[in-house]
């Protein structure tokens, strides 16, 4: 219940001012984001490199509705990029369509990401497509595979367990040799689309992660972050790949900045490639909110706070 109310607020405008507003959130929320600047990233970053941990940044925004507003998100990756490659840090970047114009249109969408993998491409460095809503997946594939097919090899994309599809879906990117980031979700989906109970998202998320890892897809060039916190999920990777000897260079682990600090660096300490998601910037809203969604804990924390004060 409080999981759906958290989910539903992510995307309410009349919330979203008056939680910004208040300094307790915003301080939670920073244990989750870098930063309201670029420049508060990079000290991140630089901080988790000297850990041994990869990075990949997000700079943080969703569902733009205006032209203007879809080309100056652009603009921010184009330097997130640049800066990338002259602060010599290890890096990629993460992106939203919605934040890009797919709102808009499709083609305004397909012309800011165009221009933002071309800059990328010029630093030897990739670019992975977050997956948002169900009401956009197929959308956010098509664009996956236009760009694709037009020769951009720097690009990857996210599969959320959850949903009844990413199974079919999982095989047809894993056929094409793919990069992809495997995650739970953190949407609400209505019960046609999405597995309801954790434990069946949980054996799907188990049978994604191995099947997605074979041989046979790591010749085919197949990548796959394996982006979850659960430790069960966790183990449960780490033992197929030993048992099928699955190459290190087909996988790496995936977890968010500020959750489970010490189980990174025990990931990082065994030997695994790990890299954080990173985000920052001012319009941390909706990601805070669904992150409160996988921690209820934290709700608890600022009304305590919020009611002492």
């Amino acid at each position: 219940m409080l999981r759906s109310l958290l989910l539903y607020l992510a995307q309410a405008t009349w919330a979203k001012s008056w939680v910004m507003r208040l300094g307790i959130a915003q301080r939670t929320a920073y244990r989750f984001v870098a930063g309201d600047t670029l420049d508060d990233a990079m000290i991140v970053v630089r901080n988790l490199n000297q850990k041994g941990m990869d990075v990949t940044l997000d700079y943080l925004g969703e569902s733009v509705f205006d032209e203007a507003s879809a080309r100056e998100a652009a603009d921010a990756y184009v330097t997130m990029l640049d800066c990338i490659a002259a602060e010599d840090v290890n890096a990629t970047a993460s992106l939203k369509l919605t934040q890009l114009g797919l709102g808009v249109s499709e083609a305004l969408c397909l012309d800011n990401l165009r221009r933002i993998l071309t800059c990328a491409r010029g630093h030897g460095n990739h670019i992975t497509i977050d997956m948002e809503g169900s009401d956009t997946t197929d959308a956010t594939l098509d664009v996956f595979r236009t760009l694709r097919a037009e020769g951009f090899d720097n690009v990857g994309i996210v599969i959320q367990a959850y949903l009844y599809r990413s199974d079919a879906d999982l095989r047809a990117l894993a056929a094409e040799g793919s990069f992809v980031r495997l995650c739970k979700g953190a949407y609400k989906e209505p019960p046609d689309r999405a597995f309801a109970e954790k434990t069946d998202v949980d054996a799907n998320y188990v049978h994604l992660t191995q099947q997605f890892l074979s041989a046979a897809h790591c010749e085919q060039g197949a990548y796959l972050g394996i982006a979850t916190h659960d430790e069960a999920m966790i183990r449960a990777a780490q033992a197929h790949i030993r048992a099928q000897s699955i190459p290190s260079t087909c996988f790496e682990f995936q977890m968010l900045y500020g959750i489970r600090a010490r189980l990174q660096q025990q990931i990082r300490d065994d030997g695994y490639r790990i890299r954080l998601y990173v985000p920052y910037g001012t319009q941390w809203y909706p990601y805070f909110m669904r992150r409160l969604a996988e921690r209820p804990a934290n709700v608890w924390f600022i009304l305590s706070n919020f009611f002492r004060r």
